[in-house]
């Protein structure tokens, strides 16, 4: 196969040599052994009540900065998902502050941020919520509200409290005028994928409310832990070595509701993904960047306390 890299990417995409689809799909978790399957879309569950020791077991956690630890995960999907690597991060809100930041342009929310923008004493850096020709939704920063709540069934607010814990609250209650009550940051994304105590909304099984659960590509979600830390995946395609894994290929929205129920949140949203996806980690003084495609409106950084 010709190098990815000197190809125009039309041609380039085309050129890859992906498995068909299956009508019932499923993952796979690459164990000692070989790849063993944990998830099939035609037994999904519906709540995630503890994490999946075929899954959680198969993370090798190594600690980046006090509070902050990061892994990998290699799954086998249907179609283009089938080399999925899923990178890792888990923080804790008590040891590391979060921050929402914006371009250093200037007080406009427009689509100049990456994470190679974070700042020097940042641990971690990641896109935010989803994008218009801004932030999408809710937006809360310092204090103060800069943006209303958008409105969907399935588009909570992602809340940074001003004690420093992080929350995801559901759509109704950014109704409430107190919203910003002990709120320091604040941004609103969609669609949830685990929701109450890892509840799987009806909507990623039936479709409703205009999602496409077929629709494959690059993921980034953001969830809770039950004992408060938080959790970061960033899906990259695997299927070409580090050359392709920028590629828009990867999980469905059901599957990556999975991957998060199975690591153990509680509650969980995705952020924008594909070609935006982007993730920054500083590894014991060594930077380690997933890089996206574009820039965006909005990160979230990790400064330890």
């Amino acid at each position: 196969m010709p190098r990815l890299a000197a190809l125009p990417l039309g041609v380039a995409l085309a050129a890859l040599p992906l498995p068909a689809a299956s009508r019932d799909a499923a993952l796979a978790v690459r164990a000692p052994h070989g790849w063993e399957t944990w998830w099939r879309a035609s037994e999904a569950p519906a709540r995630w009540p503890a994490a999946h020791p075929a899954v959680a077991g198969r993370v090798r956690w190594r600690v980046a900065a006090p509070g902050l630890e990061w892994g990998e995960l290699r799954l086998s999907g249907a179609g283009e998902a089938y080399r999925t690597r899923v990178v890792l991060a888990r923080l804790d809100p008590a040891r590391l502050a979060l921050r929402l930041v914006k371009p250093a342009d200037g007080d406009v929310f427009a689509g100049r941020w990456s994470v190679d923008d974070a700042p020097a004493d940042a641990v971690l850096a990641v896109n935010a919520g989803q994008f218009t020709a801004g932030p999408w939704g809710w937006l809360v920063q310092d204090g103060v509200e800069r943006q209303a709540p958008g409105r969907g069934p399935l588009a909570p607010g992602v809340i940074i409290g001003d004690d420093g814990r992080v929350s995801l609250v559901a759509p109704a209650a950014l109704d409430d005028p107190r919203r910003t009550e002990r709120v320091r940051d604040a941004f609103q994304s969609y669609p949830m994928l685990l929701m109450g105590d890892g509840e799987v909304p009806a909507a990623l099984a039936t479709g409703t409310g205009g999602l496409d659960l077929a629709h494959r590509d690059a993921r980034l979600a953001l969830g809770t832990l039950r004992d408060g830390r938080v959790l970061v995946a960033l899906t990259r395609f695997d299927g070409l070595g580090d050359a392709g894994g920028s590629l828009p290929f990867g999980l469905t929205t059901p599957e990556m509701a999975a991957v998060m129920g199975a690591l153990g949140a509680q509650r969980a949203v995705l952020l924008d993904g594909g070609i935006s996806g982007q993730l920054l980690i500083r590894d014991q003084g060594r930077t380690r960047t997933w890089a996206g495609w574009r820039k965006v409106a909005l990160g979230l950084v990790a400064i330890p306390r």
